[in-house]
């Protein structure tokens, strides 16, 4: 049985705590250690200047704002992040639009296996 942490630090920026929630624990389940949850832009930034990570998953809307700012962030640090949403319309910048995504309400099992790849870790036993 791995140990927390053992895949590697992932960042979780998520406004809705039972999402977040979810998605933090099954996570952890898999062998990662999870900073954050953050659920607002401030938090998700500060997060994203001074914390080390391996991947992050940021949700789209962050109470009614775009995480554009965490994204160019992320990649000014060439961090790898996996974008998801509720939306149906999935309007992006250009820059933004090559970048993996999850549509939601999302399987927990897609949420780890979009991580472990982001980040190059061994996928998880169960799918």
């Amino acid at each position: 049985m791995t140990q927390q942490g053992d895949k590697g630090r992932v960042l979780i920026v998520e406004d809705s705590p039972v999402i977040a929630v979810d998605a933090e624990q099954r996570l952890q389940d898999d062998g990662w250690f999870v900073v954050g949850p953050a659920y607002d832009m401030d938090q998700a930034i500060d997060l994203a200047k001074r914390e080390q990570f391996d991947a992050a998953v940021l949700d789209l809307n962050i109470r009614g704002e775009k995480s554009f700012a965490v994204m160019q962030i992320l990649h000014e640090r060439n961090i790898p992040f996996l974008i998801t949403s509720g939306y149906a319309d999935w309007s992006m910048p250009e820059e933004w639009r090559d970048r993996p995504r999850l549509q939601k309400p999302y399987k927990l099992g897609s949420l780890v296996g979009a991580v472990c790849e982001l980040a190059g870790a061994d996928q998880p036993s169960d799918g």
